[in-house]
């Protein structure tokens, strides 16, 4: 066999399985976009922003599980893509970037379009790689889909010069995809230990994370939490691992969940943490995060082990191979008096919901979409109160149906992420809500929704201001509003029209239940436009470097 570098890139992508790419072209990439071009098996999505064609990746890997690749150029396209690989790094989302880069012999010269891409992203990658030469293609391919699905997921860039992608190789057989490796062996005493705590626990929790929708164990956990009769509070990222009516699941903890659900972790005796990197919004003040509990940790990052928080006990691995070994060695119990306790916690500190039944308000146009998008739908939201406002209330049934920027909290995920769910799994139905200040971060890329006709309904709930850092000036900053809200409002319907999007605004209807059921029957992209006050906060809040005990708000329907 004789390959072009370009050539051996894009059959080696075909032999992993990968049926879409989504990137733009440009000088120093253009022999694997004319490899691709060739490919039968490859869809190219054309995006107006590299790092809209990042989260488009980042989209269909969260969906699927499974590694996802897009393409950049070198300089400012590689630059490009920073904030999308460095959001998958916090998330653990295993997306593969592969950038063009100047010819060999011109790195270090100042080249037009020439910018470190390998240095660039070493803090905020899995892995990378500059290759220097055609032969290490067939290596570094395949290790690349190992590293990024292997143990805790994450990013990798391959930056490839222009001369190693025209160079031509001659060889014998190809390489076998790469593949996630088995987790690491466990060691039994480690989880012995963590059963005799569980089995001795009078009031334990489950605190749960995004990890546990990595391993795929959301089944083993449900029996886990069913046989301890153990509550389970979930973490931003863990989302949908728990059915949302499920009598164990106390939902999302920390800065913006229920106050049962942080009440309840003041009180627990065994803190049973799975999948979770005990992230600051989720703990509060770290010293004051339940005070009165052991904690078990479990994950397969054994770098995450003691490093916010110290655990009692801890156990390394796989979180499936570890479930497999604990769930036999825990006792059924009743804890009856522990059940009571946190239904009264429940029923004295519900989540309070205000205006629910209005399709027209912040949480209830979430509600009203939620009930005509059906089960099974996928959610997505950028950043900022309508993703705390989605979190606490829309009911998530299954793992794999939220995706959020967790970590790095980017304004501007939410469109192209639902742009790439609605790719991977192009008969649901994907859910995007977006704020005003969100949505402009990468707007550009409607026309992506527009061209590939994908089936995504964005709810825009504008407040023609910076929501969350205008709830802070308010609570925090002697409601000095500065730089929070927009001086003049953008009007978005058109904008959306120009895009070629069927539109449907709130603003000028009489009854929106009826317009947001219409968009929403309506096949392809739909942006409906929910025009809402400066002045809805969320609650309940954690005020930044307090303890959770310490929320604010949330106790009545205000």
């Amino acid at each position: 066999m004789k390959f072009s570098g370009a050539e051996i890139i894009v059959k080696l992508l075909e032999r992993q399985g990968i049926t879409t790419i989504a990137g733009i072209p440009g000088g120093a990439n253009l022999p694997m976009y004319d490899a691709l071009g060739q490919s039968e098996k490859i869809k190219h999505i054309l995006t107006r922003h590299e790092q809209g064609a990042g989260f488009i990746a980042q989209g269909m890997a969260r969906v699927s599980g499974q590694p996802a690749v897009f393409f950049a150029t070198s300089g400012p396209g590689a630059t490009n893509t920073l904030t999308a690989i460095a959001d998958a790094k916090l998330d653990s989302i295993p997306v593969i970037c592969i950038t063009g880069q100047v010819p060999l012999s011109m790195i270090g010269t100042d080249a037009f379009q020439e910018v470190d891409t390998y240095g660039l992203s070493v803090p905020i990658t899995k892995h990378n790689y500059l290759v220097r030469s055609v032969e290490e293609l067939l290596h570094v391919i395949p290790n690349a889909f190992r590293l990024a699905a292997s143990g805790r997921p994450g990013p990798v860039v391959i930056d490839v010069p222009k001369d190693v992608q025209t160079a031509i190789l001659e060889f014998d057989e190809w390489p076998a995809p790469g593949r996630r490796d088995p987790g690491p062996e466990l060691i039994p005493a480690e989880v012995e230990r963590a059963a005799a705590m569980i089995n001795a626990a009078e009031k334990p929790l489950l605190y749960l994370g995004g990890g546990v929708i990595q391993s795929g164990t959301s089944g083993d956990v449900l029996a886990l939490a069913e046989k301890g009769n153990i509550p389970t509070v979930l973490t931003l990222m863990g989302l949908g691992i728990l059915p949302h009516d499920h009598p164990l699941n106390l939902g999302m903890l920390g800065m913006h969940g229920a106050r049962y659900t942080n009440m309840a972790m003041e009180e627990c005796d065994l803190l049973i943490a799975a999948g979770v990197r005990f992230d600051d919004r989720a703990t509060g003040k770290v010293a004051e995060f339940c005070p009165n509990a052991k904690i078990v940790h479990i994950d397969i990052d054994p770098s995450e082990l003691d490093k916010i928080k110290t655990a009692t006990a801890s156990v390394t691995g796989d979180i499936a191979d570890i479930l497999n070994m604990l769930l036999p060695l825990v006792d059924r119990q009743a804890r009856a008096d522990w059940m009571e306790r946190v239904a009264s916690l429940k029923a004295a500190c519900p989540m309070i919901v205000p205006d629910a039944d209005n399709p027209a308000s912040p949480y209830g146009v979430i509600l009203r979409a939620a009930e005509l998008a059906g089960n099974d739908a996928i959610v997505a939201t950028d950043v900022g109160q309508h993703q705390m406002r989605t979190a606490q209330v829309y009911p998530f049934e299954q793992p794999r149906q939220w995706l959020t920027s967790g970590g790095l909290g980017t304004m501007g995920f939410g469109m192209p992420a639902a742009i790439g769910a609605a790719l991977a799994a192009p008969d649901k139905t994907v859910l995007c809500f977006t704020g005003d200040g969100s949505i402009m971060m990468n707007i550009q890329d409607l026309a992506t929704a527009m061209e590939n006709n994908v089936n995504i309904k964005i709810i825009l709930t504008n407040n023609n201001a910076l929501g969350l850092v205008r709830q802070q000036q308010d609570l925090f900053y002697g409601k000095r509003y500065y730089a929070s809200d927009y001086a003049r409002r953008v009007d978005f319907v058109k904008i959306a029209e120009g895009f070629g999007i069927a539109t449907y605004d709130f603003e000028q209807c009489e009854d929106p239940a009826a317009l947001l059921a219409e968009a929403m029957a309506t096949p392809g992209p739909a942006f409906i436009h929910v025009p809402i006050s400066p002045d809805e906060p969320v609650y309940p809040m954690v005020p930044p470097g307090a303890a959770n005990c310490e929320m604010i708000g949330g106790e009545a329907n205000v």
